[in-house]
């Protein structure tokens, strides 16, 4: 039931929508994707970026409009993998989010999400010229917990339980430029859900922009909730299709 709510939700807001997209949302919207910086998480604008957090790592974005995207990625053998969408507002970015993760002894989380990132500096907050995103959302997360078999304690044996929560997150996305080039990057955030899940994440990284249409990143993060943990150095090389767009 909710996976179909959630479904619903994405569809409809993607193509039923146009017209509050077109008229109210570009109407509020003051700083074009080519002003924004390569980092900036409420960028609209077509890419692709090819990745290696251990994992080779595909992802994209297509433009859909001036304020509407399609998101996703995907690592080499499948196993993670997210979906989504993005609708800019004068004050923020919505995004909706449907995502798989697989983790150590056959876990596994099928995590749904809608939430926002809104720019301080649509509100004249810059402090030391870093620019800060606050997110907030709701979320549900649903899959197969792995749990440490207590009847074989001597044995590293683990059986799987099905679990499944609603709550929300907050959080974070952070960066500053420090040369014209470079860009220091951070990253972190809290989860919160029903029958007592927990998760948190955090990261710290730089990128590089190459040109008006190339960039590099590297990046460490450290995630862990209840359905797993994971801690990865990566980077990612990015490729922005300037002035792309479906104009659907």
């Amino acid at each position: 039931m909710h996976k179909r709510f959630f479904l619903l939700v994405f569809t409809c807001s993607i193509f039923a929508t146009p017209v509050l997209a077109d008229k109210q949302s570009q109407a509020d919207v003051s700083i074009g994707a080519a002003e924004r910086h390569h980092e900036d998480p409420t960028k609209v604008i077509t890419k692709l970026a090819l990745g290696y957090n251990e994992d080779l790592t595909l992802s994209g974005a297509i433009s859909l409009d001036e304020v509407r995207k399609l998101n996703a990625n995907i690592n080499e053998d499948g196993s993670n993998w997210k979906v989504g969408g993005s609708w800019l507002f004068k004050h923020g970015i919505v995004n909706f989010n449907i995502r798989h993760s697989e983790f150590d002894h056959g876990a596994k989380k099928d995590g749904y999400s809608i939430g926002t990132f809104i720019p301080l500096t649509s509100f004249d907050v810059k402090p030391f010229d870093i620019e800060i995103f606050p997110m907030a959302g709701l979320s549900k997360n649903e899959g197969d917990m792995a749990v440490k078999n207590q009847d074989t304690p001597l044995e590293q044996s683990y059986v799987l339980l099905p679990t499944s929560s609603i709550g929300g997150y907050i959080g974070y996305f952070a960066f500053r430029p420090m040369t014209e080039k470079w860009t220091a990057l951070s990253f972190g955030g809290l989860s919160k859900g029903s029958d007592d899940y927990n998760g948190h994440w955090y990261g710290v990284g730089a990128s590089y922009k190459i040109d008006a249409h190339q960039s590099f990143n590297t990046y460490m993060f450290a995630s862990d909730d209840d359905f797993g943990s994971d801690e990865k150095i990566g980077f990612t090389y990015s490729y922005e299709f300037d002035g792309f767009s479906l104009n659907l």
